[in-house]
C-alpha cells in the first residue's frame, strides 16, 4: 500500500489547517494507507531558513518527502498565497522533489475571496517540483472547522466534500501503485 505524508505549512500551534490535514490522514489510514504528518513549523527555524539540508531534522523531513508515494500539502492562505513557512520548506526540495508523486492540495482561509489560491499559487509550484498528478484540491473556510480542545471537528457538509477529494486522491494513488506494479488499478468500494 502506498505511503502518504501530510505537510502542513501553518505557523500556528492551534492550526485549523492541521485539523483538516489530520481528518484527511485518519480517513486515509482507515482505508489502509500508511500515513504520517509533518508540521513544517516544528522544524528548527534557523536550519529551515538557512537551507541547511544536512541538519538531522531537516534531512529526516526531506527523506520523508522522498520516500512518500503521495503527499497532502495543506496550508492556510496568507497574503493570497500559501505560507512563507511552506515556501521555505518547498525551496529545500530538489527541482524534481515531487517527481512520481500524487499530491492533494488543501487550503484553508477566512474568505471565499481566496478560493483560487490552489490553482493560482499552489498548483504551479507543485507542478514545477515535478508532481506526477495533482488531484483536485479543496479550499476550506475557517468557519467550517470547529477548533477547540481535542482533535477539532469539521462541519458535516465540509466533511462530505473533503472526503470526496480524499477518496479521489486515494483512487489516484492506488492507480499509480498498480501501474508501477504492472497490474490493474484498484478502486475504493463506494
Amino acid at each position: 500500500m502506498p505511503q502518504l505524508l501530510a505537510l502542513t505549512g501553518s505557523p500556528s500551534a492551534h492550526s485549523r489547517t492541521a485539523v483538516v490535514a489530520d481528518h484527511v490522514l485518519r480517513r486515509l489510514a482507515h482505508s489502509g494507507f500508511e500515513t504520517a504528518h509533518l508540521a513544517v513549523r516544528e522544524l528548527p527555524a534557523a536550519d529551515l531558513l538557512s537551507a541547511r539540508r544536512g541538519e538531522p531534522e531537516i534531512r529526516r523531513a526531506l527523506d520523508a518527502v522522498a520516500e512518500a508515494d503521495g503527499i497532502v500539502i495543506a496550508t492556510p492562505v496568507y497574503k493570497a498565497a500559501y505560507t512563507g513557512l511552506l515556501k521555505a520548506f518547498l525551496d529545500l526540495l530538489p527541482q524534481d522533489g515531487l517527481a512520481g508523486k500524487t499530491v492533494l492540495p488543501l487550503v484553508t482561509g477566512g474568505s471565499l475571496a481566496h478560493v483560487l489560491t490552489i490553482d493560482y499559487a499552489l498548483r504551479p509550484v507543485l507542478a514545477a517540483l515535478g508532481a506526477r498528478h495533482v488531484t483536485a484540491g479543496r479550499f476550506v473556510l475557517d468557519s467550517a472547522v470547529e477548533h477547540g480542545s481535542g482533535p477539532g471537528r469539521l462541519r458535516p457538509e465540509l466533511e462530505l466534500d473533503l472526503f470526496q477529494a480524499v477518496d479521489e486522491f486515494a483512487d489516484a494513488l492506488r492507480a499509480a501503485d498498480a501501474t508501477a506494479r504492472g497490474g490493474p488499478a484498484l478502486t475504493a468500494a463506494p
